[in-house]
């Protein structure tokens, strides 16, 4: 029995009570994840991304590991129900316009100093102090640095389309704006380098390519090694009493741990590790999170179809963005339907094996964003499940 087989036997197991569909969180592999995320990051703290988890008692399971500090948010009203849940150090990601959590924000001693904003430009910080409504608490502040790689005088670029602010004299002029102004603190810097933490750089089948990758990879980190500490040095000449620097990703937390200049590294999807990593050469995780699709239909010699299962990732569409079947081994989709809103016919040589009822468990691309389908997910430990505990979902709670 491969050790694919291994792992749907015990999962078949542990939620034979169970109804599907339904999602599953490995605590093994879960654990082993976080092992591997704390390795790699050498020393240095990691911050949990937490759109990459999506679920409050699976982020105080990791928080308590050693090796994990702080939680990376993704909205304003996430931040501040997290803190509010008992979380301390939040660090929310993304600018925001919620004047009504800016409200909430300014107006309340505990959340002030429990969440960290993002800002790139003075016009952010213009309508923070106009949705105050009286709040006189220090906003805490940190600004993000642009990593993408430009090339030929800029006309060629890799990288998401973030922050304005790249250069060591525009964030230094940012952080003298957020220093004189009233109300505000400047306490970190956050670079987020996702072409080289999100993009895998060994695809199957596509040689030239992962070469291709490999080279844009190292070209990036040797001009944003540079770069970020020339940043780092030239805000820390405005506030000397900057707090962190976060920088990394799951799929470059050893890279950007090795900095000087970085004092935390961020992750998330490592935890989970969704289909998009599993085409790496600088790590391998183990699929810790998986969702179960039942069999509903047996159309034909060799096909199956189960309900639902049409649960595409965000992103720019494309096949690396839909769930994969993963248990049975050899199932593929009908490259006439795909995965369906309603219904999802498998083709290949396991279905012949499966009967009406059946689990079929699926991977999906991206990490927490499973969590918007399921309202829990059930904690699998050996061949049982040992908690049920509520998604982001499941709480009530969809910030986007």
């Amino acid at each position: 029995m491969t050790a694919r087989a291994a792992d749907r036997a015990r999962y078949d197991r542990a939620t034979a009570h169970l109804d599907a569909p339904l999602a599953i969180v490995d605590l093994e592999a879960f654990d082993a994840n976080a092992d591997d995320l704390v390795r790699r990051a050498g020393g240095k703290p990691v911050r949990v991304a937490s759109k990459s988890v999506r679920c409050r008692a699976l982020l105080e399971r990791v928080l308590a590991r050693d090796g994990f500090a702080g939680i990376m948010s993704f909205t304003l009203a996430e931040s501040i129900w997290l803190a509010r849940s008992g979380f301390e150090d939040i660090l929310l990601a993304y600018p925001s316009a919620d004047a009504l959590g800016f409200a909430e924000l300014a107006s309340d001693p505990k959340l002030a100093a429990a969440v960290t904003v993002m800002v790139d430009d003075p016009a952010q910080l213009h309508l923070i102090d106009e949705a105050r409504r009286g709040g006189t608490e220090v906003v805490r502040v940190c600004l993000e640095l642009d990593t993408s790689l430009q090339l030929l005088g800029g006309r060629v670029r890799v990288g998401a389309l973030r922050s304005p602010l790249r250069s060591p004299d525009q964030l230094a002029e940012m952080a003298r704006t957020v220093t004189r102004r009233p109300g505000f603190k400047l306490v970190g810097i956050m670079a987020y380098e996702g072409h080289i933490a999100g993009v895998g750089d060994s695809v199957d089948g596509r040689p030239f390519r992962s070469r291709a990758v490999r080279l844009m990879q190292a070209t990036a980190r040797k001009e944003l090694v540079q770069r970020r500490a020339e940043v780092v040095r030239a805000v820390r000449a405005v506030e000397p009493d900057l707090e962190f620097v976060n920088g990394g990703g799951t799929g470059s937390v050893q890279h950007t741990a090795a900095e000087d200049a970085v004092t935390e590294i961020a992750a998330g999807s490592g935890l989970y590790v969704p289909r998009l990593f599993d085409n790496y050469t600088s790590f391998s995780g183990r699929p810790a999170a998986l969702f179960a699709q039942p069999v509903v239909r047996r159309p034909g010699v060799g096909i199956v179809t189960v309900l639902g299962g049409g649960y595409p990732a965000s992103g720019a569409a494309g096949p690396d963005r839909l769930p994969v079947p993963y248990l049975p081994e050899g199932l593929k989709y009908d490259p006439q339907e795909g995965p369906g809103e309603v219904q999802t016919p498998l083709i290949g040589a396991p279905a012949d094996d499966l009967l009406i009822g059946d689990k079929v468990w699926f991977r999906h691309a991206k990490a927490g964003e499973l969590c918007e389908r399921f309202d829990t997910l059930q904690l699998v430990a050996g061949d049982s499940v040992t908690a049920a505990v509520p998604t982001y979902r499941g709480e009530g709670q969809t910030f986007l």
